[in-house]
């Protein structure tokens, strides 16, 4: 296992989460001007490339293996930037997320200082720490190896896996005919949240980038928390409330047949009502 400059990466740690808050007081501020909260989406894979940006520059002279550097910085900004543009495709011009304007009715006290404390700094803290894997890999003297080319196929398959399936539903919704329909068609077939499980093995990948030494095991912690961000605090957990509310029997019955979240192949119909399932 390689070395790491502790020094250096703690001055990092600290950098990184001055400029996020920098940046997300400007999306703030944004979002204000424009009363649309749900900006803030956008931003969430941009800023995980600021933080990787900002990196790769402080860590510039201190001994980080340069092929790490690269492989991190250019992984984390193609992924970054491609869900930024994707969201802002999606969202820009259709107004404020109802999830945002019905949490914005409980707005209480200072009106930014409540924004800062429910809303921008909850996710600028999520996004230091699960950035801190990506942060770490910057300062590890190791070159690269076969950890690191396990890494890049799982951060391929999971890239793939989100943009294929973004860009499956984008599809099906841009169709006339699919209004009130569920999307139950190509990844979507075969797991609920095809961009959820790809954003999981994106982050593992990251893990997997930053174990050029044993510090590097200590940042599990950033993929655990990510899948608990898509699989219980919201993505998935609120996806689907709204999918039940909407859309009832219809998704219970793309529920019943297609996994939650790991890709397996749906169950035939005949599967769903043998005497063991009635």
């Amino acid at each position: 296992m390689g070395s790491v400059d502790l020094a250096r990466f703690g001055l990092n740690l600290v950098m990184t989460a001055g400029v996020l808050a920098v940046v997300l007081g400007l999306v703030m501020s944004i979002s204000v001007k424009r009363s649309d909260h749900s900006f803030i989406d956008i931003f969430w894979g941009p800023g995980f490339a600021v933080v990787a940006v900002c990196s790769y520059l402080m860590s510039i002279g201190t001994g980080g293996s340069q092929a790490r550097r690269l492989l991190v910085l250019i992984t984390t900004c193609v992924w970054a930037l491609r869900l930024g543009g994707y969201l802002a495709r999606r969202n820009l011009g259709k107004g404020e997320d109802k999830r945002y304007t019905a949490f914005l009715r409980h707005q209480t006290g200072n009106r930014y200082f409540w924004l800062i404390r429910n809303i921008y700094g909850k996710q600028g803290v999520l996004m230091w720490c699960i950035s801190v894997p990506v942060q770490l890999a910057m300062y590890e003297s190791r070159g690269l190896g076969a950890i690191e080319g396990i890494g890049f196929v799982v951060w391929l398959i999971g890239f793939l896996f989100e943009s294929v399936g973004d860009w499956q539903l984008s599809g099906f919704k841009a169709d006339p005919a699919n209004k009130g329909r569920i999307m139950d068609r190509g990844l979507w077939a075969w797991t609920r949240h095809p961009n959820y499980f790809g954003d999981a093995c994106v982050w593992c990948a990251f893990w997997l980038f930053a174990l050029g030494s044993w510090w590097g095991l200590l940042t599990v912690f950033s993929p655990v928390l990510m899948a608990y961000c898509l699989v219980s605090l919201g993505g998935k957990k609120l996806t689907e409330k709204g999918m039940r509310r909407s859309r009832g029997a219809a998704f219970e019955a793309y529920a019943a047949r297609t996994s939650g979240f790991f890709p397996r192949p749906p169950r035939r119909v005949d599967d769903l009502t043998s005497p063991s399932q009635r």
